[in-house]
């Protein structure tokens, strides 16, 4: 596990391949159901995946655009082993770099301090600390 991963937006998917990576992380909401996740794949604007030198994958992040004024990030997933190596990073500046040009760059999150650390060293701010600019995050 030396070498770098290869970094690549796709529109191609082997969901097999993309099940085994949300198993990796226990993100059973979408392992259960396989269809959905497909679906969310296939409808989302932009994938970019992460791959070792020999083709397996080991991350993925996926979001939606309107290519103008926001680019949500639904998705960053990195297989535990190959986590703290930056792979994530890598695969969010790639999101962030093909969307640099839109307005507004969101996400949610879980509540844990690992993940804030994560978003905001990548320039990502928590509403719940903007006091200097009229931000809400409102969720249903």
């Amino acid at each position: 596990m030396t070498s770098s991963p290869v970094i690549r937006a796709t529109t191609k998917h082997d969901m097999q391949e993309v099940i085994d990576l949300y198993r990796s992380i226990e993100w059973v909401a979408y392992t259960n159901d396989p269809q959905a996740l497909a679906k969310a794949i296939g409808n989302s604007t932009y994938v970019v995946e992460a791959r070792t030198p020999q083709g397996d994958l080991i991350g993925l992040a996926r979001g939606m655009s309107d290519d103008s004024s926001i680019f949500y990030l639904q998705d960053i997933l990195v297989r535990p082993e190959w986590q703290r190596r930056g792979v994530g990073r890598a695969l969010l500046r790639n999101c962030l770099d093909r969307f640099d040009h839109v307005r507004q760059k969101v996400l949610l999150t879980d509540d844990q301090p690992a993940q804030h650390r994560f978003y905001e060293s990548m320039g990502y701010r928590d509403t719940q600390k903007i006091d200097d600019v009229g931000v809400h995050a409102f969720v249903r």
